[in-house]
């Protein structure tokens, strides 16, 4: 076998050593699992983004809240996060309502309510970001500890040898930097990722948060009339 054949990619792994095999073998598990929750999160804050849109032009279009709150009610498995919101505030405002209780009594309960549903919100959005997080700053680290182990390999198997020429260090080198590459592989797409996925998921809470204020000044004039 000649040089060119033994720096194929290929090659390269079949005759890396095992430990080099591992990383390898746990660093494309890690990038196909970051890629799998890179498109799950492109699809969950797309919608995200279309459903709090559709509610807003709904809410300030002038649209009865009763209304508004039992279409809420109605199809609460497919609503969008500002709308779950906006059902949880509502309740608990019509439920302490109907109950006569003071006016700071009725509006600070149903922000609470809309506070506890907003937390879940963020949980279920921010799902998963975690994950691409840690693979973009441990992927590269991990593919390294895969070089330098298979650096070492190859210098350890160059010890038998009395006079060291390319063709026998270029293969063991060249597997080794393998680790290296699919470590930055896996790290890249998941930091654009991260970061990209994090600023969306800000500008929503941003929004849900001011609806929120803007949701509790109007129960506050309904409660006082």
């Amino acid at each position: 076998m000649n040089i060119t054949q033994d720096l194929d990619i290929w090659t390269l792994i079949l005759h890396a050593s095992l430990v080099v095999k591992v990383v390898l073998g746990l660093l494309l598990a890690v990038s196909f699992m970051s890629w799998m929750f890179i498109f799950q999160k492109v699809f969950t804050i797309r919608r995200a983004h279309r459903q709090t849109e559709e509610f807003e032009k709904e809410f300030w279009s002038g649209k009865d809240m009763n209304a508004l709150y039992q279409g809420a009610v109605n199809n609460r498995h497919t609503i969008g996060s500002l709308e779950r919101i906006f059902e949880s505030g509502f309740r608990e405002f019509a439920k302490l309502r109907g109950q006569r209780a003071e006016t700071s009594d009725v509006v600070d309960s149903a922000r609470r309510a809309m506070r506890a549903t907003f937390q879940r919100e963020m949980d279920f959005l921010e799902r998963h970001l975690a994950f691409l997080a840690s693979t973009g700053s441990v992927s590269p680290y991990v593919g390294l500890f895969g070089t330098v182990w298979g650096i070492m390999h190859a210098f350890r198997n160059l010890a038998n040898v009395q006079q060291a020429t390319l063709a026998q260090v270029a293969p063991g080198i060249a597997e080794a930097l393998v680790a290296t590459a699919i470590g930055l592989f896996a790290a890249i797409p998941a930091v654009v990722a991260y970061n990209r996925y994090a600023h969306e998921v800000d500008r929503l809470a941003n929004r849900f948060q001011s609806f929120m204020e803007e949701f509790s000044n109007i129960l506050h004039r309904q409660a006082v009339k």
